[in-house]
């Protein structure tokens, strides 16, 4: 059996990635999906687009699921709130093929990401001055 290195690759950073690591790779690939979505959208590839639009979505229900009320209560209610928000806007793009929904909800992804990665950032250099516990809250 041959091992693939690039999946070898994977699999140990998925594996040895902290916590907020795997917050950060998860936003990735949700917007990953939603670019194809938009992509799919614009060449009318209905079956694709939406399975593109499902595979975000099913993200954000595990981001969802996995958010911790006991450590931010507020922080973890504001994120239910956006994920669902998100999901719903995901849901009135696949129905009504509308690009608009699909930029938007990449816009607030994206910022999401990126303020995730520099609270991972902070935190592996060592300023966590409040940054720890937001991200044990998501």
């Amino acid at each position: 059996m041959i091992n693939n290195p690039y999946s070898q690759y994977l699999e140990n950073q998925v594996t040895t990635a902290t916590p907020g690591k795997l917050l950060v790779m998860t936003y990735d690939a949700a917007i990953r999906f939603i670019k194809l979505a938009a992509e799919k959208m614009t060449e009318h590839k209905l079956d694709e687009q939406s399975a593109n639009i499902i595979k975000a979505q099913n993200i954000l229900l595990e981001l969802i699921s996995s958010l911790n009320t006991k450590v931010d209560p507020q922080l973890a209610a504001n994120l239910h709130s956006i994920y669902n928000y998100m999901f719903d806007r995901l849901t009135e793009a696949n129905l009504h093929d509308d690009q608009q929904a699909l930029a938007e909800v990449l816009d607030i992804m994206t910022e999401l990401r990126s303020t995730w990665a520099e609270a991972e950032l902070m935190i592996r250099s060592g300023n966590t001055a409040g940054t720890e516990t937001s991200a044990r809250a998501a």
